[in-house]
């Protein structure tokens, strides 16, 4: 990022800007950094801000990006595209926004484990606590956070539920 606004000082503008609204959003910092990566790079190989860019140029960029086998992943591609878009919207760039492409969502098949695979995976944790994690991230579907997070006063023994006091969604 001090790559690009060394090169384009204009450009600490904009993330002091961006950093504000995604910060009033209730965006997680994970979502900023990735933005502004993003944006930097994108600033660093134009020399310019994205508003100075002709749209063309732009999707040619994006095409190329998205052939690129060393490019990388789909995430970081998405985080460029969606970067931008956020970028022109909070210039009042609508009409640049909507022209970046929309990028399809990955849907993706779960992994089932086969009888032999489930009993393996559920004989390697060697502690209780280890064990106790597993089962709850398997059979009551939480994730690793909300697993760590959770305490003795979340779980009712009695109607054997569990509330969960944090999600994805809620992050900082």
């Amino acid at each position: 990022m001090e790559q690009a606004i060394v090169l384009v000082p204009e450009f600490e503008n904009v993330v002091r800007k961006l950093e504000q609204q995604l910060t009033l959003r209730g965006q997680s910092k994970n979502t900023l950094n990735n933005y502004m990566q993003r944006i930097a790079l994108f600033v660093v190989n134009f020399g310019m801000l994205p508003e100075h860019v002709d749209p063309e140029e732009i999707n040619e960029y994006l095409a190329a990006l998205a052939r690129d086998p060393k490019s990388p992943s789909r995430s970081s591609f998405k985080h460029m595209v969606y970067g931008l878009r956020y970028d022109y919207r909070l210039l009042g760039m609508n009409k640049n926004a909507i022209a970046l492409p929309s990028l399809k969502k990955d849907t993706k098949l779960p992994v089932i484990l086969n009888q032999r695979e489930f009993k393996g995976l559920f004989a390697a944790p060697t502690l209780l606590k280890q064990r106790i994690v597993l089962t709850l991230i398997y059979s009551a579907g939480l994730r690793g956070q909300e697993v760590i997070n959770l305490k003795i006063s979340d779980v009712d023994f009695e109607r054997k539920t569990i509330h969960i006091c944090s999600n994805k969604e809620s992050t900082s």
